[in-house]
């Protein structure tokens, strides 16, 4: 990210917002992950994010949950689902965050239903990033999100993006070659390569031991980002617990297609609560609290966002859940 413009909107009172400017230093979100539709064309056996015919979130009520991302001085909004690209507006939903000011628009897609238009629609709207996880080299009873049939959708996006791309490879999906060629492929195409891991539905690493070589032969391609948050990866992998003080809730929220705010995608039973509804209050709560499930965690969103507050003070409290508010 760059930091000037991070200091800049970090640093400046949100207009309309009732967050004072130290409020938003302490405890605004970094990212606030936004699901648009559940919806995805695809069914990868790992993943429980996503169904198969949900209708897509109302685009004014996505609308004002960028507004609130404003509100409370998020630095970024990422799109995601199910398959957000299934969203029939959402290069206007990029296009409003942009208009809003929100510093970062971002998305995440299984980059099937990519083309040429789509892609010149996000430039104009003004996408940050775009994240993709490409998780093997052939199709396997895990994942159908392949190199070999996405390798020309890849090509085109190098060629016709103007925002960022990552590329992610999912530890424990493919054989340790295959995560490898991805990310080669990634660094050839001019992306930022990335490896996350395989999580279960508690948020927890599904990836077992074998896996941490797989990681030693990423450590040249990662490069710095082989040890992005305390190099938590190596740590799960290796003695499988990572320990660190999680600021979800704060730094990191997810949203979910019903509007409910939660610390992440895998552990709506901890805390939740109407987006809408939010007040710094929450974030503050959220940031002091420690989470019961943090040393286990493999949600690379909320160790990221939480690295910056580490050397920061976190009371061991006893959660509480908050039965959600739904308008």
């Amino acid at each position: 990210m760059d930091t000037l413009k991070v200091l800049k909107h970090m640093f400046i009172e949100t207009p309309g917002s009732d967050l004072s400017r130290s409020d938003k230093i302490l405890y605004s979100p970094f990212l606030v992950q936004m699901v648009v539709t559940r919806r995805c064309n695809l069914a990868c056996a790992y993943c429980n994010e996503f169904d198969r015919d949900s209708e897509p979130v109302p685009y004014e009520l996505l609308t004002m949950r960028i507004d609130k991302a404003f509100d409370l001085g998020a630095l970024a909004v990422e799109f995601t689902g199910g398959e957000p690209l299934l969203h029939p507006r959402i290069h206007d939903l990029v296009s409003h965050a942009t208009a809003r000011g929100i510093p970062y628009r971002m998305l995440i897609t299984n980059a099937y239903l990519l083309n040429e238009e789509i892609v010149k629609r996000l430039n104009q709207a003004g996408l940050s990033k775009m994240q993709i996880s490409v998780d093997t080299v052939k199709p396997n009873d895990s994942s159908a999100k392949a190199l070999e049939v996405l390798q020309n959708k890849l090509e085109m996006l190098a060629w016709h993006a103007k925002f960022i791309v990552t590329l992610s490879a999912v530890i424990g999906v493919a054989p340790a070659d295959e995560t490898l060629e991805v990310l080669e492929c990634a660094e050839k195409l001019g992306f930022l390569p990335r490896a996350i891991l395989m999580h279960g539905h508690d948020g927890g690493i599904r990836a077992g031991n074998s896996d941490f070589e797989v990681l030693g032969k990423l450590r040249k391609v990662l490069g710095a980002t082989y040890s992005e948050a305390g190099n938590y990866r190596e740590r799960l992998l290796l003695e499988g617990r990572a320990p660190f003080k999680c600021r979800a809730g704060a730094r990191y929220i997810y949203v979910d297609e019903h509007g409910d705010a939660m610390r992440c995608s895998q552990r709506s039973i901890d805390w939740k609560k109407n987006f809408l509804e939010l007040s710094i209050e929450d974030l503050r709560q959220n940031f002091k609290t420690s989470k019961t499930c943090s040393n286990q965690c493999s949600i690379g969103c909320a160790r990221t966002c939480s690295s910056w507050d580490e050397w920061r003070f976190q009371q061991k409290v006893q959660e509480t859940i908050i039965e959600s508010a739904r308008t």
